[in-house]
C-alpha cells in the first residue's frame, strides 16, 4: 500500500489544525475543517485545486469567517483524505465521482452551502455539483478555474498519459522522491506563475514528497472529462463569478474571458462576471489572500 500523510505526524503543526475533525462519508475518511461552526451565519464551501489541500486556504479563511461559516476539506486522495478503495481507477477520482462524494459529506455534515469557491479543478467540482443538483449554492466563484479543456497537444496528450502514470504503482513513489529536491519543487511552483512565502513552500514540499498524496493526484488527472463539462455548461442555473489572475501560467485567463464570450443566450443562468487581477499566478489564493477575498465579498454583496 502507498505510504500515505498521518495526522498524528505530518498534522501536528498543519494550518487551522484545531478547526480539523474526520468525518466518515461516502466510505471514505475525510479531514475536514470547519469555523465557525455554531454560527447562523451563511455557509462558504471551499474546494481546492488538483495536488493542493486545505493548507491552501489557510490566508484566506480568516477574511471570510467574519461573514460565513466556512468548510474546507482534503479532496479524495489528498493530503488526510483516504484514497477511494478502487484505487487510482475509482470513480470517486472522476469529476462526477467526486461531486458526488463531497454532495454525500455535506448529507453527513448537515450543510447547505450558500457559496462555493473552487480553485483550479475545486471550481471544476462546484459546477458539477451544482449541474447535478448535489448543491444548492446561491453562487460558485471560481478562481483560476479548470472549466475548459486544455487545447492543443497538451489536451490530446495530458489525460492518457496521467492515465498511464497513475496505473503504474512504482510512479507515485518516484515522482514523490524527485519532489523532495528544493530545485524541483521551486520549478513546480514557478510553473504556475506565482510565488509563495516560505511556510507555502513547506507546506507543499510536505505534500509532494508523499507517494499516496502524489497518487491521488495522479489519479484525479488520470480520471477526468473536461469535455463533458465544457458540454454540460450550458445548463449551469447557478450563477457564476470568474476571478483570474493575470500571470496565471497553469490555466490562461484567456480561457476565462472566452468562456464570457461564448456565453449561451439559452443559459438559465446569467453571463459570469469576469474579474482580473494583476501581477498574480495560479495561485492567487495564497499569494495575496486580500486581494482574492475582495471581488468575492462584493460579489456575494451584490447578489
Amino acid at each position: 500500500m502507498t505510504q500515505r500523510l498521518q495526522w498524528q505526524t505530518d498534522g501536528k503543526h498543519w494550518p487551522h489544525r484545531a478547526n480539523s475533525q474526520f468525518i466518515q462519508a461516502a466510505g471514505l475518511r475525510w479531514h475536514v475543517q470547519l469555523f465557525d461552526e455554531g454560527s447562523n451565519l451563511p455557509t462558504a464551501l471551499l474546494l481546492h485545486g488538483t495536488g493542493a489541500s486545505t493548507h491552501s486556504w489557510r490566508g484566506l479563511i480568516p477574511l471570510l469567517t467574519p461573514r460565513f461559516k466556512v468548510l474546507s476539506l482534503d479532496l479524495p486522495g489528498h493530503a488526510f483524505t483516504d484514497m477511494p478503495p478502487g484505487g487510482s481507477n475509482s470513480v470517486q477520482l472522476s469529476l462526477p465521482g467526486m461531486a458526488k462524494a463531497i454532495g454525500q459529506l455535506l448529507g453527513v455534515l448537515k450543510l447547505t452551502p450558500a457559496i462555493t469557491i473552487g480553485h483550479s479543478a475545486g471550481a471544476a467540482i462546484a459546477v458539477r455539483m451544482a449541474l447535478d443538483g448535489l448543491a444548492t449554492s446561491e453562487q460558485i466563484v471560481s478562481i483560476n478555474g479548470a472549466l475548459q479543456p486544455l487545447g492543443g497537444l497538451a489536451g490530446q496528450v495530458f489525460s492518457p498519459v496521467a492515465r498511464l502514470m497513475s496505473a503504474l504503482p512504482f510512479v507515485p513513489s518516484i515522482f514523490a522522491r524527485q519532489a523532495s529536491q528544493p530545485a524541483v519543487l521551486q520549478k513546480l511552483i514557478s510553473s504556475t506563475g506565482s510565488t509563495l512565502d516560505a511556510e507555502g513552500m513547506a507546506l507543499y514540499a510536505q505534500l509532494v514528497t508523499n507517494p499516496g498524496h502524489a497518487a491521488g493526484a495522479l489519479g484525479m488527472m488520470a480520471n477526468w472529462d473536461l469535455p463533458q463539462l465544457a458540454l454540460d455548461l450550458p445548463r449551469l442555473a447557478t450563477p457564476l463569478s470568474l476571478i483570474v489572475a493575470s500571470h496565471d501560467l497553469t490555466i490562461s485567463p484567456r480561457q476565462a474571458a472566452k468562456l464570457v464570450a461564448l456565453w449561451p443566450r439559452s443559459s438559465k443562468a446569467p453571463r459570469p462576471q469576469l474579474t482580473t487581477l494583476a501581477g498574480l499566478g495560479h495561485l492567487a489564493h495564497e499569494e495575496r489572500p486580500d486581494m482574492v477575498v475582495a471581488p468575492i465579498l462584493k460579489l456575494w454583496d451584490q447578489a
